[in-house]
């Protein structure tokens, strides 16, 4: 049986970590007890994830030129991903600052920096996202570039799953192209202004 072909559209970040006994609250600085530096970001995770479920996936996304950039390549394309689209973008990396408290409370800070740089996409990956048997997108970089590789792969017939995560409002025309919509029950109801209830 053939490998399925997935396409992730999306981001990268560098998330750094910091664990201590207590978030800080304004203004007061608290002494942690780990850092560590983990190539993340949605739209990385996804591809990595295709790949360890036994799938062939290709990551079309930006990454800054900055270190943070030469790492996260490197952890991707370490995972088995196909990075060879990944588009360089002059500045920072996308970069996620999470604070972890020992109960397992956080606060995180995303900083898009060349996740958001990542609009519109060339032929070379149209077609790419045409050819694949899955497209596979989140919210982490601008909705116009998601909705543009929807519509690329509904009119050739490749399967949409959109992870409508961070939510917002989505255009109309990126959700009749979506064949699977994956939302939490925040993001269920920031779409529908439905309630739990």
């Amino acid at each position: 049986m053939p490998q399925t072909r997935i396409v992730v559209v999306g981001s990268a970040n560098m998330d750094l970590v910091a664990t201590a006994p207590a978030l800080p609250r304004p203004g007061e600085t608290v002494l942690g007890t780990d850092f560590v530096m983990v190539a993340g970001g949605k739209g990385a995770n996804q591809a990595v994830a295709a790949v360890r479920a036994g799938a062939s996936c290709a990551f079309l996304g930006a990454i800054g030129s900055d270190s943070f950039g030469v790492t996260l390549r490197a952890r991707i394309t370490a995972a088995g991903v196909d990075t060879s689209r990944l588009r360089v973008t002059y500045g920072t990396s996308g970069v996620a600052l999470v604070m972890v408290s020992a109960d397992g409370e956080n606060a995180i800070v995303v900083s898009p920096g060349a996740n958001a740089s990542m609009t519109g996409l060339t032929e070379d990956e149209r077609s790419l996202v045409r050819a694949a048997d899955v497209l596979v997108a989140q919210l982490e970089i601008p909705v116009e570039t998601v909705t543009e590789a929807a519509l690329a792969a509904r009119d050739a017939g490749t399967r949409v799953v959109l992870n409508a995560a961070p939510a917002r409002p989505l255009p109309a025309e990126l959700l009749a192209a979506t064949d699977l919509l994956v939302v939490n029950e925040g993001e269920a109801h920031a779409l529908t202004g439905r309630g739990s209830d």
